[in-house]
């Protein structure tokens, strides 16, 4: 039963002086430029699997866009990670540092190469992991021996570190790139969500080893469905590339796979529609840009909720706009759930901390109070960049 309290109104009146009154979806992906065009040519060309134009180009703009020196086109995110994990040396029985508050992918691939996650709380500022707090729970649970970090507490190697830019916002990469240094940790960057967002005049995803990339359909653009690695390292752009291929060797007949790989690579037809979305990603951030500075006018004047704003120094791509419950209304997330989708506005809660899935209680992790707090009180907004178009 959906409850009625005036700040209910409020805050949806707030919402759709915004986005107009619903039905209003969280985040619709948007086709006004070249798709057509693009996916035309392609299906004419018949070369519509994992090799085409479309993929080298895709890549290609990519890299530019980023920085990166190479950019690998994969099937989804969740790929990109496993592959990226493997590459930087994850092995069985190995720890992995996860954020609890991620999506579920980012722990999977963990999982995926037979290691476990090993959990790390967050800051409210970015969302992303509290690196002093890390850095503390490290020094009490871990030494290093013969040149890697080794958990004291389950004997295993603690291989890497996978931190997460939450809903778009870039963490402090500043901090995990000397956490990394220390505790001789490799970095990979879950920038899955955060194309587009930059740190200290850096764009995210090329601060580790690996970046990684998504494209869902939910994403600042889309693919359908896609992912991409991000590196700065020759050899292992290499390597991905291979491995993604079915570890497959060029020839023009022979099937000749000298390695067990994985059918993982990004068909061109999706690629195709990536290109004619990338051509539209400065407008569609400035529309989100937009969209946040009309959230804020319309929402700050509202009692007990918080904008989410970018993380001082970034320039995040707000793929989610985010609101936090505080104060009076700091216990009320369910309530605004229910009456916000009943009024036709689509929000959504934060996903489940991972450490709570069965498949993930039994891991490690250090002391979560801060995910714990924020996931009772933190929800999306309708977030699409055609909501901030200067009409």
């Amino acid at each position: 039963m959906t409850v009625h309290t005036p700040w209910l109104e409020d805050l949806v009146d707030a919402l759709t002086r915004v986005t107009g009154p619903g039905p209003v979806s969280l985040h619709a992906p948007e086709f006004t430029g070249n798709e057509w065009t693009y996916l035309k040519d392609c299906l004419d060309s018949t070369f519509v699997s994992s090799v085409g134009q479309y993929v080298d180009q895709f890549e290609a703009e990519l890299a530019k866009l980023t920085g990166a020196k190479y950019a690998v086109a994969v099937v989804n995110g969740t790929a990109a990670l496993h592959v990226a994990l493997e590459l930087s040396g994850v092995q069985r029985n190995d720890e992995v540092l996860v954020p609890t508050l991620t999506f579920v992918a980012t722990a999977n691939a963990v999982k995926y190469c037979g290691a476990t996650p090993h959990f790390v709380d967050c800051e409210t500022s970015t969302l992303g992991m509290d690196v002093e707090r890390l850095r503390m729970h490290l020094k009490r649970i871990s030494e290093i021996r013969d040149g890697q970090c080794v958990n004291k507490q389950t004997g295993q190697v603690i291989r890497a570190i996978v931190p997460m830019h939450t809903f778009g916002h870039p963490s402090d990469l500043e901090g995990l790139v000397k956490l990394t240094h220390d505790f001789k940790l490799v970095l990979i960057e879950d920038a899955a969500e955060a194309l587009g967002s930059v740190y200290q005049g850096t764009h995210v995803g090329v601060f580790g080893r690996f970046g990684v990339l998504s494209f869902n359909g939910n994403k600042t653009i889309t693919t359908g469905g896609g992912g991409a690695l991000l590196t700065n390292d020759e050899r292992l752009a290499k390597r991905a590339k291979h491995l993604t291929t079915t570890a497959k060797r060029a020839h023009p007949w022979e099937y000749f796979h000298d390695e067990v790989g994985y059918n993982y690579r990004m068909p061109n037809i999706n690629a195709a529609l990536g290109c004619a979305q990338l051509e539209q990603l400065p407008k569609m951030l400035q529309e989100k840009r937009n969209l946040y500075e009309r959230y804020k006018k319309s929402v700050g004047k509202l009692t007990g909720v918080t904008l989410l704003k970018e993380p001082e120094g970034c320039r995040s791509n707000y793929w989610l706009q985010t609101l936090m419950l505080n104060g009076v209304h700091q216990d009320q997330l369910t309530a605004a759930l229910e009456f916000t989708n009943a009024k036709g506005l689509m929000t959504r809660p934060a996903w489940n901390l991972l450490h709570t899935l069965p498949s993930y209680t039994h891991a490690p992790r250090m002391d979560l109070y801060c995910a714990q707090d924020l996931v009772q009180r933190m929800f999306n907004i309708p977030s699409s960049a055609a909501l901030g178009r200067v009409l």
